[in-house]
């Protein structure tokens, strides 16, 4: 299977909107199968999966050794599944140990979420009529590390802003990516702020569970300094939400509903 993928956006340059075609990163959903039984399931770029298979099982202390692994098998379910079947010995309690449900995210470390899957059930598509001015988010995402203190001690660290207006935003910083969202969003909700009304701006990648978390708060536009993932932009535009990558140097690509943005 590929690993990038090409689909239409409208580029902002020199002050005009064109449209043309990019190309971003695949991301499928792994499933582990070890003696016929589910382990867990990963958010992935479709290459070497047999080996991320492996290397998690190690990780896990599920398999102690590989030369305990008696075959190794990768198959596709469909165009976004892919399944790894595994027959080996392994340590049973350290299955146990782990939640079936979950989907281990594309994020830093291996934090588990249902929301990727929630979403389906529970999201509204949104139809606001909610527009900012593309220079807003030019010049806000220039500024996006002020006040940023981890960032600014470490530089190891990601950042989310919820952002209302100038006098009103709220910043997130975890070494996890989706966590500095949930950061970023709980001060703003306990604040009391409609999130209907704001745009949200990340330092990462815009990967399936970044974008379902803005679409499951929806708020109606999320922006980041790098790319997009295929599934990122299919959940965008099935909710939508308007996804925008590359935010720099007077440029922007708009994955989903550039209706918001005004030039």
């Amino acid at each position: 299977m590929e690993t990038i993928y090409e689909t239409e956006i409208i580029k902002i340059k020199n002050g005009k909107k064109i449209t043309v075609i990019d190309t971003v990163i695949h991301e499928i959903k792994l499933n582990i199968i070890v003696n016929n039984k589910l382990i867990g399931s990963l958010m992935a770029v479709p290459v070497d999966l047999k080996e991320l298979a492996v290397g998690y099982l190690l990780s896990e202390n599920i398999i102690e050794n590989v030369n305990h692994i008696k075959t190794i098998k990768l198959k596709d379910l469909d165009t976004t599944t892919f399944e790894v079947n595994i027959d080996a010995k392994v340590i049973e309690e350290n299955i146990d140990r782990l939640d079936l449900e979950g989907v281990i995210v594309s994020g830093c470390g291996r934090a588990k979420s249902t929301q990727i899957s929630k979403i389906a059930i529970d999201a509204t598509v949104m139809k606001d009529d909610f527009t900012i001015d593309a220079n807003l988010l030019f010049e806000q995402m220039d500024q996006f590390y002020l006040g940023c203190p981890l960032y600014e001690q470490t530089g190891c660290v990601h950042t989310a802003k919820v952002y209302l207006n100038k006098d009103t935003y709220f910043i997130g910083e975890d070494i996890a990516q989706h966590n500095t969202i949930d950061k970023a969003v709980g001060k703003a909700r306990l604040a009391g702020i409609d999130l209907k009304k704001c745009f949200l701006m990340v330092s990462g990648r815009l990967s399936s569970e970044m974008v379902a978390k803005a679409v499951t708060h929806q708020i109606p536009i999320l922006a980041s300094r790098t790319a997009s993932t295929c599934r990122g932009v299919n959940i965008a535009k099935k909710f939508g939400l308007t996804l925008i990558g590359f935010v720099r140097n007077g440029r922007m690509n708009i994955y989903s509903n550039q209706r918001r943005i005004d030039v």
